[in-house]
C-alpha cells in the first residue's frame, strides 16, 4: 500500500482530485488544505511514501520552508510539485530531489517567471475559492489570444502590465482589461476567449496528479 499525501483545494478542488487517484488500487490518499510552514513536520508522522505540494500559502501564514521540504526527502520520503506552490519550490529544489511537473513548474524552472506574485492568488479561507486570478494563469490565456490573433502584441504586453502591477488580492481580467486602450470589440472577443479557456494551474494538478498515478504502477 503506498500511502500519498496532497496539499490542494484551490488549483483543484478536492473531489476533482479524488475522481483522479481514488479509482487507483493499492493506495491510500488524504487530501490536505495549502500547505504552510510546520505541516511537512506532522506529515512526516502519517509515514507517507509521497508528499505532492500543489498550494500553498504565502502571505496569509509563513510558507512552506525548503529546510522542512529537504528534512523530508531525507527521511526517505518523494515529493512532487506543481501548478503553485509546489512549483515554486520544486524549481528551487529539483537539483536535491524534489521532482517539479508542469508549464508553471517549468515557467519557474527556466527562469521565466521568479516571484511568488506570478502564481499568488487571493482566497477564501473557508471555501478555499479564488477571489483573484494568478498572474501566470492572466499571462498564459493572453499569449495563446496573441496566438490565435485576437489580441496583437502590443495589446498583449498592455495586458501583461496592467496585471502585473496590480497588487494580486485586486488582480482580475475585469479590472485589468477596464483599465486597457483595447476596442470594445476587442474585450468582448478577448473576454469570450477567457471563458473558454483552461486554468493553467488547475492543468498542471491534474497533470500532477496522472503523473502520480503512473508512477506509482510502474
Amino acid at each position: 500500500m503506498v500511502k500519498i499525501i496532497i496539499y490542494t483545494g484551490l488549483s483543484l478542488s478536492f473531489d476533482d482530485a479524488k475522481s483522479i487517484l481514488d479509482s487507483t488500487d493499492n493506495i491510500e490518499v488524504v487530501y490536505k488544505r495549502p500547505i504552510q510552514r510546520g505541516d511537512l513536520n506532522l506529515a512526516l508522522k502519517e509515514n507517507p511514501d509521497i508528499i505532492a505540494i500543489i498550494d500553498g500559502v504565502f502571505h496569509q501564514n509563513s510558507a512552506v520552508g525548503h529546510k522542512e521540504i529537504l528534512n523530508v526527502l531525507n527521511n526517505g520520503v518523494e515529493v512532487f510539485g506543481a501548478s503553485s506552490m509546489g512549483a515554486l519550490r520544486a524549481s528551487e529544489l529539483d537539483t536535491l530531489g524534489m521532482i517539479g511537473i508542469g508549464y508553471c513548474y517549468k515557467q519557474y524552472a527556466d527562469g521565466a517567471i521568479d516571484s511568488d506574485d506570478d502564481v499568488a492568488v487571493m482566497l477564501d479561507s473557508d471555501s478555499l475559492e479564488a477571489l483573484s486570478v494568478p498572474l501566470i494563469s492572466m499571462n498564459y490565456v493572453f499569449s495563446n489570444a496573441l496566438s490565435e490573433n485576437i489580441i496583437t502584441p502590443s495589446e498583449k504586453e498592455e495586458l501583461s502590465r496592467i496585471a502585473k502591477a496590480t497588487f494580486y488580492p485586486k488582480r482580475n481580467y475585469a479590472d485589468t482589461l477596464s483599465k486597457s486602450s483595447l476596442s470594445n470589440d476587442k474585450k468582448s472577443d478577448l473576454i469570450n476567449f477567457i471563458r473558454e479557456s483552461e486554468d493553467i494551474k488547475r492543468q498542471d494538478a491534474i497533470e500532477l496528479l496522472n503523473y502520480i498515478k503512473t508512477y506509482i504502477n510502474e
